[in-house]
């Protein structure tokens, strides 16, 4: 049975740390290797991407892969071809499927039919890849997470259902502030819980932020959100990450961002430029994090 990366959930607890041990190794020693040597990988993207294309892109070839990248406009995902047949079809042409969409049902789809590996690269649920490059960087920084602080400020979406996930896997403690009507899947809340995760949830971004090590935001309209634009400008009153905001956290907290950012919106240009701000290791850890996830699935 080949292994799926959907969620942070979804690699074992006694072995998502090694994934993250992993990634440093590589990247510190610039690792290369022919673990895909002969495979081919498919990156289908319904949703425009930088980062992620570009990252999963050279670490599959870092990795001695072949990737293909099929644009939305290319696929059958979203179209009239039922996405079980795509499923099968791709299975037979490839060894791997790395996929940015909409819904989290179009992975199960893909795990369900198809019989080669599928790993999110984003959908509106979750956002796995990005968060475990977070922790990565986290990491870094602070090797015992399970005494770090970690704020989120901002709408309850993929991302922060992904730093939920990685409390319950990683032991961090996580603090969300969050306006009413744009709170985390209550469901996602309850299982990291189950699973001893240490969450509170406040509407109140100072009191998320307060002895915080880490504080994270995104933007407050995501790709396909545009039309709530000035209804989430109102929504989201008084939760910019500003030098007073980030003043009630730790000392030398770190400002983190998945990007890109809207300075002057969800961040100050102040604190999205300073020393503080973590956001280019999260960026670059992308590639690092992710061979690690490709090897722990193909190895």
């Amino acid at each position: 049975m080949p292994k799926h990366f959907l969620t942070i959930l979804d690699i074992p607890r006694d072995e998502v740390k090694q994934v993250i041990l992993r990634a440093k190794e590589m990247k510190d020693a610039k690792v290369r290797t022919d673990l895909l040597d002969g495979k081919t990988v498919l990156l289908i993207f319904e949703k425009a991407s930088t980062r992620t294309r570009v990252s999963f892109e050279v670490g599959v070839r870092q990795l001695g892969g072949d990737p293909v990248f099929i644009a939305a406009r290319d696929s059958q995902l979203g179209r009239s071809e039922p996405l079980k047949d795509t499923a099968r079809v791709l299975s037979r042409y490839a060894d791997g499927l790395i996929v940015r969409t909409f819904g989290q049902e179009k992975l199960e789809t893909l795990v369900d039919y198809g019989d080669i590996p599928v790993v999110n690269a984003l959908t509106d649920e979750y956002h796995p890849c990005q968060v475990m490059a977070d922790i990565l960087t986290m990491y870094e920084r602070t090797p015992d997470l399970d005494k770090v602080k970690v704020a989120w400020v901002g709408d309850g979406n993929n991302m922060a259902h992904s730093f939920i996930n990685g409390s319950a896997a990683f032991g961090y403690e996580l603090s969300l502030a969050c306006p009413e009507g744009y709170k985390p899947d209550q469901a996602i809340l309850d299982k990291a819980v189950s699973l001893g995760a240490k969450i509170t949830l406040t509407d109140d971004p100072k009191v998320a932020v307060a002895g915080a090590d880490y504080v994270n935001t995104d933007v407050w309209a995501s790709m396909g959100q545009e039309e709530e634009q000035k209804k989430r400008e109102a929504a989201f009153a008084g939760y910019m990450v500003d030098e007073a905001l980030m003043g009630l956290a730790a000392p030398n907290a770190s400002f983190m961002h998945c990007l890109p950012a809207h300075r002057g919106e969800e961040v100050s240009e102040a604190v999205f430029e300073s020393p503080a701000s973590i956001v280019w290791d999260q960026a670059e850890n992308r590639l690092h994090a992710q061979k690690a996830i490709l090897e722990w699935i193909f190895k």
